[in-house]
């Protein structure tokens, strides 16, 4: 076998770019976790962005340290488990939603339309009592 067989084959470690190795977290399916992105403390003026929180989220959830993870990224633990409990919190309203049913759409949108209806009437009877273009005219 010649050197570039060998590393395909999976022989010798795994290494991502800046010669970290990847998280235990890579579900190798192409996704925000393994497009080389490493994880670590971000330079001045960037961001977290939405995938990189969701990766240090999923790593506490796999029960690693807090404080690790904040040593590691240059994060206050109150920021990581800010971010946790954010999650949980939308994972569990996810959970809780119900498949929306389309008469409940309908009549949500008939029940909208009837209340525009009503304050139309309502504007066009108070323009009626009002002199004016469309107020009572006075026969003289």
């Amino acid at each position: 076998m010649d050197q570039n067989e060998r590393t395909e084959v999976g022989d010798g470690p795994v290494v991502s770019e800046g010669g970290r190795s990847p998280s235990a977290l890579s579900t190798g399916q192409g996704g925000p976790a393994s497009a080389g992105t490493a994880l670590g403390p971000l330079a001045p003026g960037q961001r977290w962005s939405a995938g990189r929180k969701r990766e240090v989220v999923l790593r506490l959830m796999r029960g690693e340290p807090a404080e690790l993870l904040s040593r590691e990224l240059g994060l206050p633990i109150v920021k990581l488990e800010q971010w946790r409990e954010e999650a949980e919190a939308a994972l569990e309203g996810a959970l809780k939603e119900r498949e929306a049913d389309q008469a409940d759409s309908q009549l949500a949108a008939a029940m909208q339309r009837i209340g525009e209806l009503t304050m139309e009437n309502e504007l066009l009877r108070a323009k009626m009592e009002r002199p004016g273009p469309l107020g009572r005219r006075r026969l003289r």
